[in-house]
Formats: C-alpha cells, structure tokens, sequence
C-alpha cells in the first residue's frame, strides 16, 4: 500500500514528524485524533504504515473502508471492535446489548447509534488501560454510515484515554462527520523529492523531457511518480513519444495498475477479479469461490510476483487503486461471474446477507428471488439500526423486481427508510421509479405523503403544509388514521413554516383537519393532539384552552406510561415542533419542566438520538427561563455535540434566546443575524419570529427601546404558537418606555386574552405586571405586588426579576427610594447570578440613581468549574461512580476521571469524601440529576 519505503519517506518530514507526535502522546496517556487528508495516491496510505511501523509500545489495529461495502451496516467498525471484543461483557448493559444487535451476535430492536458509539468509545478505552492503543484507519471516505458516524462520535469523545485514532480521507470528499477534527492536509512532494523518487522508480532510460512531463503531470503525488512510467513503453520513455492526456490524476494512476493486471495471465486476472469483488479479504471465501470457477491455486504466483496483491489468511490488495482498477474496468459479465461464485461459496445461515449481496450483484435482470432475499436481508439491517444499508437492500431489491406492482411496494418502502436515513437524492429516484409504475390509489396517496416529506427535508417549510394537506386528502377515504397522521404532520409543517409558508397557513391546515376524517372512538394521543391545535389556531387560546388543557394532560401521560418505548417518543418523533408548545402556549411552567424532562430522560433512556438534541434543546429554554443559564447552555452544548456526531443540523432556537438574555450584544446580533439569513432561504419562518422576539428581549434589557419596539412589532405580526405571548411581552414593555402607549395598550388586550385563559400563577403575574407599566399612579403600586407576588410561586425567575426591577423603577421615579432599593437590589443580584447582563447592569444604574454603593459581585468557586465539571461534580457529590457517571454523561470513565481531578484542584478537594461537604450552587443542583446530564 503506497510508498514502499515506510522506514525512510523522502520529503515527508513534516507529516512524519506529526505522526510522532500523535504516537508520544498517546503513549502519555492523553488522547489524539488526527485527520489525514490528500488526494489519491499522495501517500496517505504510507502515513498510516509509518506511523504503525513507530508504534513501538502500541497496541495497533487497522482497518480501511471497502467502496463496494459501504451499504453493509457497521462492516469497518466490526472489524475495528474485533480484537477488543472479549471485553463486552464488561460494558454497561444497554451498551452492551446495543452493539451486540449492531454486530448481529444477538437479536433485538435497532440499536440506536449514539448507544453503539458509547460502547465503542468504552471498548477503546477499556483496551487502552492495558496499553496505550493507535486505531488507524484508512480510506475513511468509504465507510459505512453506521461505521462513520460512530467512529466520528468517538473522535470527538475521546479525552484522557491512551488512544490514538487517525484516519486517512481522500481528497475531494464531502464528508461532514470528521469536519472540525484536528486535520493535517498531505501535499505533493517538493520537485527535488519527486525526481528522486522517479529515478528510483525507473527500470529503462527515461527522455529528459518526458521525465519533465512527468513529474509536471504528477504534482508531486508519489503513487503516479512510482506507476507512471510503468504503463508507458520503452519507446515513450527513451524517445519522448508520450503524450499525457488530460483525465484525472487517479485515473492515470488506475491506468497503470490496469496495464499490471492485463499482463497476468487469465487465471490469474479470473483470481484478482474475484479477490476485488469480494470486500472483506476473506482467504478463505475466495479459495472456495476460486475452486467453483476452477481457478487454480498457483493462480496467486504472478499476481504476487507483480506486486499488486498478497495472499495468505486474508487478501490485502497493494494499493485501494488497485482494486478499483481491477473491478472497475473488468467487463461486467466478468464481474458477474466472480459475484456468482463468491454467492455460491458463502453460508446462507452464517452470512445470508454478503450472499444476498452477492447475488443481486451476479444478476444480470429481474429476479424475484434474489429480491426476495434482498427483502430480507433488509429487515435484518433495519434491525441492526442500519437503516441507510436496509434503504440500499430494498433499492437494488425494487430494481430486480420483475412484477411491477411490487416494484412499486418496494421502491415507496426504500424512499421512506432513505429519507429517515437522508439520503434526499436516492428518495428521489425511487419516488420516480415508484410514479412510474402501476400505483393503486392508497399508494398514490403512500407516495404523495412521502414527495411532502421528502420536500420538507430538503427545502425545511417552503411548500411542505400544501403537499402534506394534499397528501392527507388523498389518504381520507383509504386510510382514516394514516390521513389524520398526515394532517398532524401539515399542522406542524405549518407551525414551522409560519410567516415565510409558501401555501396553506396554520388556519388553512386547521380547517382541513375539522373537515377531514373523524377521530376514532376512543381517539389516540395523536387525534386528541390533532384537534386541540386544529381548536386554538381557529379558535384562539381563549375558546379553546379546555381542549388543549386536555391534550397537554394527555400528552403528559403518555410520557409517563406509554405502552412501549415507540409509544413514548412518537410524540416528539412526529414533528418536532409538536407538542413542544403546549406548555408554553398555556402559560404552564409546571407542565413544561414535566414534559422537557420527561423528553429528555426518554430519549436517553431509548438511545434515541433523532430526538435527543431536540428535547435538549426544548429543555434548555425551560432553563432559560427559569434562570439557570449555566446548565442551558450545557444543554445546548451538548444538543450540538450529538448533531455535529449525527451529521444533523444544530439546533439554534435556544441559543438565539439564551444569547438575547446574557446581552453580549456583539455576539447575540451575529447570531440572531446569521440565523435570520439562512432559515429566511428555506423558509422556516417560525425561528425568523422567535429571533425577532430574541432581538427585542436584547434591547429591552440594554435599555434601547426604539429599537426593542420594532424588533418586538416584527415578531408579534404572526401569531407563532408557544411564543407569541413572550413577544407581546417585549412589545408591551418597549412600547410603554419607547411614548407609544397605543401600541402598548393593543398589545395588552393580545397578550391578557392569553393569560386570563391560562389562569396560571405564571400568566396572571406577567399580566399583571404588563398591565402596571400602562396604569396611573394608584393603580400601578398594586399591580406590581400582584405580579411579583404571583410570579414568586412558578418557576419562571426571569420575570419575577422584570418585575422586581420594572416596580424598583416605578418606585425611584415616585420618589419611594427606600422601597426601590429593596426591589432594584434583588433583581440586580438575580440577573447577575443568573447571568443577564443587560438587566443586571440596567438594575445597576437604577440602584446607582438611589444613592444606593453597588458591589461587584465575584464568581464563587463553582462558576470556575465548566459545565461538564460542574456535571460531574455533581454526580459524585451524590456518590455516582466513574461508570455510572460515564455511561450518564456519553463519555469514558477515564475522562470522568480525568475531569473529576480538574474539579479536586478547583475546589480544594483531594477526594471524594471531602467533596461531599462542598457547597455546590443551586442552578447546578437544579440542572443535573441522577438520571444524567442536566435533567
């Protein structure tokens, strides 16, 4: 593979030098992750093999991703875990369970991948206590799915173990889940260094100017140095006939191992053909398979003497070209027939799905039965949690179909595991395969709910409501529920769409649900969902709050006790914009805490990591709110690691909101301004409003009016559920302080239409104090105390702190200064607890205006911490050990304790015992529970 020379790679000093690096540090007991990135050929391969050859004292295991293996789920990383698999029983048992059903050593449920990452990640770290280990792996762009987004998870967990992980990418690649590690990109070799190693490479005079050419053409990629001149013949070389054409540099490349290929005799080219179109390197499989096309076993000689492969237990191919090269350009009935040998010599019981594999690759048209056994090999991924690989079985599956009506069944089948899987552009062409063929009326509407579901997932909310409400109108007379399922999807396509919806509105929707089919007697949680939201965006919150008191009653339930798992995470499975604004829409702090933990704690419980960064998030504005900044923003930390692991989109709502909060008006507008610019282009007008309202909480809190004024008008003029009622708020205050008490005023009416429905200590106290800022002399002292006194029995600290700095305030501007010390004093110490810059400091000036000193406050012991110590601090305080917090936290027991030492210096500790009597502070008390992180 690559260079030869591994001992001595000229012109690779720098490289070479960095692989030490990585290797001495991870012989220290820290953990590096390091990126390779080059071209094809540039001698990435020969990176790896240095750094295995220097591994002195260090457990290595490579491995290398397989182009034709990438639909098989987990294929590399079992390859990985195989020597460290005898620890499994030493792993936590969801974990252990998770990647059990992964590797197919036991039946269950698909596991989820955030499950399989943490029992990699234990594994590893188990391995590399005995000694320090180095993961290589090669030709990283060719990875499964399943094998990439774990390994990219644990690359950006590892901390404190003795572990080195460095993986190779040919370059250009489009991979997001290694984007952000630490990376070395490997260039072409210096001219001096690319002559010498053409000169080395050289078995013929060579013309001066074609070795010019050549090392022109080659850029200094040592693999096209090397086989270049090798595909060119004597004359070309001595006489200077050779004329370079103009094709990619790795074509070139394959070009000259093909030339290799072809001089071997036929048996020997019948052996590398089969050899390449089988990915695992099994020696075994391949004699077997050699036997059935009577290939001899001195087959292997040439193919050895040439230098392109080597035979023995496995099959290791010189370079990844060179396999490329031999199946690529082999005929296709030649291909076949190796697939068809390789089918034949493989288990149906120990390996039914490579054998599968092996014979759609072999057919040569429609065939049921190897359809069939497709089928089945892609139940089978599905329930090893590949759905991508199950997606990829069902295609090829549809393509060999020969009844098109089945076609049909099975190509909607594969565009739905392909959308849940993201694979936009292949949902794509199976929908077009599936509209080409003879669709029955329920799969006209199967189809059309699947183009609505594609659409969202690429354009976010442009044209979903429309094409999910025509698809659930079409579903009406064939399938009640599903049709209902499908309403509940366009309410919330609309929802999300908001302001920026490109066809029908949330009313539009809701009309369509009350028009649409009945619930079924008893309803499920998803019609009484359903007709709730249908009831308040017609009705308003007013006439409708019995029936969403219901559904949120129901909703809370089901959290609780649903009948399984799947059960439980529906709810937030089936659009993530509902039911997250009931609580909030209600004015219902209580209910919202429940549900945000409760979505929290079943997301974890279930490894489900579609789910998780959402409930994170959900349950971060809680915190917000509730005036815990601190562990927001752990939360959001965290929503953000698990999405750049998944390869899904971070989640932005909270940060928009904790930013407004703390004030750092730099940083909160590039945010707020950033945001507003991408989702505008995809139509997500629901974060439009919610940064709108983030803007206006911003310069309420820095004292500019005007400016809070228009950004709360731009909010408020569409009513976004959950919301809504937060940007009157804003609207209110900005108006009232701005000289626009008719603004002000019009806003209140909205806003206690709201609240006098809820009925909640929260609604009545933001009311209440919304309504003072308007009111006269007399009435506004009351109103005031109402507020903060309702407002001190629910959980929202952030407007109890308004309205005791609103009412220190009034009470300085009527002359009371005695009184608005006491109230200007406690909002002051509130916000700067809590974090709220612009407030604190507008308490500040107030209490400054009172004649009142006002001393800086200083962080205690605890803001020293990080919220990840912090977290963990916690969690031993309350006697959890290193495993337990681990398998909590998603990351290694070593880097708890790792961690754990970082806290014991901070907090003058030396050990568990003593940290037992250290104070911690209550927002850290509040955000974390024994049931993980920042429960």
């Amino acid at each position: 593979m690559g260079i030869p020379a591994v001992d001595g790679l000229p012109g690779r000093g720098q490289e070479t030098a960095a692989l030490e690096r990585v290797l001495a540090k991870a012989r220290a007991g820290s953990s590096v992750v390091l990126v390779l990135r080059g071209e094809a050929g540039i001698g990435k391969t020969a990176l790896l093999e240095y750094a295995a050859s220097r591994a002195a004292g260090i457990r290595t295991i490579a491995i290398a991703g397989i182009e034709s293996e990438m639909n098989l789920p987990f294929a590399v990383l079992h390859q990985l875990c195989a020597p460290t698999l005898g620890r499994l029983h030493e792993l936590p048992g969801p974990q252990r369970d998770a990647l059990s059903v992964a590797f197919g050593l036991q039946e269950g449920e698909a596991p989820n991948r955030f499950l399989v990452g943490l029992a990699v990640l234990s594994l590893l770290a188990g391995a590399a206590e005995d000694q320090p280990l180095a993961c290589l792996v090669d030709d990283a762009q060719w990875l499964d799915d399943g094998s990439m987004q774990v390994l990219a998870f644990v690359a950006r967990r590892l901390l404190a173990e003795s572990v080195a992980l460095i993986f190779a990418v040919r370059e250009p690649d489009d991979d997001r889940e290694l984007a952000g590690l630490p990376e070395l990109i490997v260039e072409g070799l210096s001219e001096p260094d690319a002559r010498a190693l053409l000169a080395s490479a050289l078995r013929a005079p060579l013309d001066p100017l074609v070795r010019d050419r050549i090392v022109a053409e080659a850029h200094g990629n040592p693999m096209a140095l090397l086989h270049l001149p090798l595909s060119l013949a004597p004359a070309e070389l001595a006489g200077g006939f050779w004329l370079p054409g103009r094709r990619p540099l790795a074509r070139h490349i394959e070009n000259a191992f093909y030339q290799q290929f072809l001089s071997l005799p036929p048996d020997s080219q019948r052996l590398l053909v089969t050899a390449a179109a089988e990915p695992t390197g099994d020696g075994g499989l391949l004699w077997r398979a050699a036997s059935l096309q009577e290939i001899p076993v001195d087959a292997a000689v040439p193919a050895e003497s040439e230098g392109l492969v080597e035979f023995g237990a496995g099959v290791r191919f010189h370079h990844p070209l060179v396999r490329s090269a031999v199946y690529h350009r082999t005929p296709p009935p030649d291909r076949r027939a190796a697939h068809r040998a390789l089918a034949q010599a493989t288990d149906p019981h120990l390996d039914p799905d490579r054998r599968a594999w092996h014979r759609a690759q072999a057919a040569t048209g429609p065939d049921e039965s190897v359809a069939v056994d497709l089928e089945r090999s892609a139940d089978r991924a599905q329930g090893r949690g590949g759905a991508a690989a199950a997606a990829s079985f069902l295609r090829r599956a549809a393509e060999l179909t020969p009844d098109p009506a089945r076609r049909v069944t099975r190509a909607l089948a594969a565009a739905e595991l392909d959308i849940d899987a993201g694979g936009a552009e292949q949902a794509d062409n199976l929908l077009a395969v599936a509209e080409a063929g003879p669709l029955d009326d329920l799969q006209r509407a199967r189809f059309e709910r699947l183009r609505a579901r594609l659409v969202f997932s690429q354009l976010r909310c442009s044209d979903a409501p429309r094409l999910l409400l025509d698809a659930a109108h079409r579903l009406a007379p064939l399938d009640a529920a599903v049709a209902r399922d499908t309403l509940l999807e366009a309410v919330g396509a609309a929802i999300f769409a908001g302001r920026l919806s490109e066809g029908p509105g949330q009313r539009e929707v809701a009309e369509a649900v009350r028009a649409g089919p009945p619930p079924p007697t008893p309803p499920r949680t998803a019609d009484v969902l359903l007709d709730s939201m249908a009831d308040l965006i017609i009705d308003r919150c007013a006439a409708s709050v019995d029936a969403l008191r219901r559904a949120l009653h129901i909703v809370r339930q089901e959290q609780k006790s649903g009948p399984t798992d799947a059960d439980r995470r529906w709810l937030w499975l089936a659009f993530r914009v509902i039911p997250e604004p009931l609580a909030p829409e209600l004015w219902d702090d209580d209910a919202w805490q429940e549900m945000a933990t409760g979505a929290v704690r079943i997301a974890r419980e279930t490894g489900a990591l579609s789910v998780l960064p959402m409930a994170l998030t959900y349950k971060a504005c809680y915190h917000v709110f509730a005036g815990e900044f601190r562990t927001a923003a752990a939360l959001i930390d965290e929503a953000t690691a698990i999405s750049e692991a998944t390869g899904g989109a971070p989640m932005m709502y909270t940060s928009l909101i904790l930013g407004a909060w703390r004030a750092q008006e730099s940083q909160a507008m590039d945010l707020i301004e950033t945001t507003i610019e991408e989702v505008g282009a995809w139509g997500e007008g629901r974060t439009v409003s919610l940064a709108e309202y983030s803007t206006a909480a911003l310069y309420n809190g820095l004292g500019r009016y005007d400016t809070a004024l228009a950004a709360a008008t731009r909010a408020c003029q569409y009513e976004d559920l959950g919301f809504f009622g937060w940007a009157l708020v804003e609207l209110i205050e900005a108006a009232a302080r701005g000289g626009q008490p008719e603004a002000a005023a019009a806003a209140l009416d909205k806003l206690t239409e709201r609240t006098r429905a809820s009925g909640t200590e929260w609604a009545l106290g933001v009311e209440a104090c919304s309504r003072a800022l308007l009111s006269d002399d007399r009435d506004a002292d009351a109103l005031y105390r109402k507020a903060i006194e309702h407002l001190g029995r629910c959980r929202i600290v952030v407007h109890l702190a308004r309205a005791r700095l609103l009412y220190g305030e009034w009470l300085r501007r009527h002359n009371r200064r005695q009184e608005s010390r006491t109230q200007l004093r406690s909002a002051y110490e509130a916000f700067s607890r809590i974090g709220a810059d612009g407030f604190a400091e507008r308490a500040r000036r107030e209490l400054l205006a009172t004649g009142e000193t006002v001393r800086k406050r200083t962080a205690g012991t605890v803001t020293e911490l990080t919220s990840q110590e912090a977290q963990i601090a916690r969690l031993a305080k309350d006697g959890h050990t290193n495993c337990e917090i681990a398998a909590q936290m998603f990351i290694s027991p070593r880097t708890v304790e790792w961690h754990l030492g970082n806290v014991f210096s901070k907090l003058g500790v030396s050990s568990r015992r003593q940290l037992r009597h250290v104070a911690l502070s209550s927002e850290t008390a509040a955000g974390v529970t024994s049931s993980g992180l920042a429960m």
